[in-house]
């Protein structure tokens, strides 16, 4: 390998999109990572202005590779060797709480329900 190159997957534990170089690999061996458009394998080399596509939590991320560094760097070179192009995302809505009232009566409250309508639980009587 030149210096001009780096393996995929040690890029992109080297830069911080990984916190494992396994997890790097293993997510290159899944298809989730791209190069230019196409499917890359672990140890294919990455050069400066290659794109790429990773796929984390259901999301594409595109990188552009400034830098190809293989070791595992402090956050201000990570950052610098790498250009974000990913769009923001759409806020994610946030699922309001169930009101008290909402939704099947609890066991107490359908024998509260049972005792307003006259029905006597203990009985069996289904009829009012």
């Amino acid at each position: 390998m030149t210096s001009a190159s780096a393996r995929v997957d040690a890029w992109l534990w080297a830069v911080r999109v990984y916190k494992t170089r396994s997890a790097a690999t293993a997510a290159c061996r899944a298809g989730h990572v791209r190069v230019n458009g196409e499917r890359a394998k672990a140890a294919q080399p990455v050069h400066p202005g290659d794109e790429l596509r990773v796929r984390i939590s259901g999301f594409d991320r595109i990188l552009v590779v400034r830098a190809p560094i293989s070791k595992r760097v402090g956050a201000e070179p990570a950052a610098a060797a790498l250009e974000d192009r990913t769009p923001p995302r759409d806020p994610v809505p946030v699922l309001a709480k169930r009101d008290r009232g909402a939704g099947r009566p609890t066991k107490r409250e359908r024998r509260e329900i049972d005792r307003l309508r006259g029905r006597d639980a203990v009985s069996g009587d289904d009829e009012p």
